[in-house]
């Protein structure tokens, strides 16, 4: 299942979609810590470790970070775990990847949710931060993070989810799609980034409903799927493979 239709306004195709968002992603790498510190106004990098701590994260664990982009939830792990090469970071996007090289020294791998170039059963934790929008298929994505994951592991994607109400709505609309791209502008000179956050707004306004991720996560093998919604706009959802 794709998690939004085909965006016509960027792309045409499933094939067009995966070269439009990998070019995107390469061109904003060098400014996207600053748009997601903007976005969420400093408050990102404390809410990444609380909810790693909180999946159960500890020391003597590896974790893989799929869609890692900078490795701003890959760093996160590597201050719990203490140790680099503990924490594998994945990105389809080579700038992505080399901007988290400036920040990590374990692991970097090239490669996309839907093919993970890994063995079975070999992480205890799987992340996925604010990029299940960008994927080609939500099952099979989620059948790889289930078949790397040891049994017993835990799966922790963070996701921005639309609003309920529409005022809400309208107000999260206007700050990505016209605000932010504003700041961003402004401040990096950089046209790629404030398409960027545009982008990101069209891919959440358009995703498909929180009960049909759950639904597909589940049907996909994870058990004990659950959903934590904080500010009616950040969704975390958390699974476990079974220990069996």
């Amino acid at each position: 299942m794709r998690p939004h239709p085909v965006l016509t306004r960027y792309y045409e195709s499933e094939s067009e979609r995966r070269r439009f968002v990998t070019a995107l992603f390469d061109g904003g790498a060098r400014h996207y810590d600053r748009v997601c510190d903007v976005m969420s106004l400093g408050s990102g990098r404390l809410y990444r470790r609380d909810v790693l701590v909180r999946v159960g994260l500890a020391r003597g664990m590896r974790l893989l970070d799929v869609a890692t982009g900078t490795g701003l939830v890959a760093r996160s792990a590597v201050q719990i775990l203490g140790d680099p090469a503990a924490v594998v970071g994945l990105d389809p996007s080579a700038g992505m990847l080399r901007e988290a090289r400036k920040a990590l020294g374990g692991p970097l791998v090239q490669g996309r949710a839907e093919d993970l170039p890994f063995d079975d059963g070999c992480f205890d934790v799987v992340s996925v931060g604010y990029a299940l929008r960008h994927v080609a298929d939500l099952g099979v994505a989620f059948r790889e993070c289930l078949r790397v994951l040891k049994p017993g592991g835990r799966l922790v994607v963070l996701e921005i989810t639309r609003p309920r109400s529409a005022v809400s709505r309208g107000l999260v609309r206007l700050y990505l799609q016209a605000v932010l791209p504003v700041i961003m502008r402004v401040s990096t000179g950089s046209a790629e980034a404030g398409r960027l956050t545009r982008y990101y707004w069209d891919t959440i306004a358009e995703c498909v409903p929180p009960d049909t991720i759950m639904a597909v996560m589940r049907s996909s093998g994870l058990a004990a799927v659950e959903r934590r919604v904080l500010g009616g706009i950040l969704s975390e959802y958390v699974a476990r493979k079974p220990a069996g």
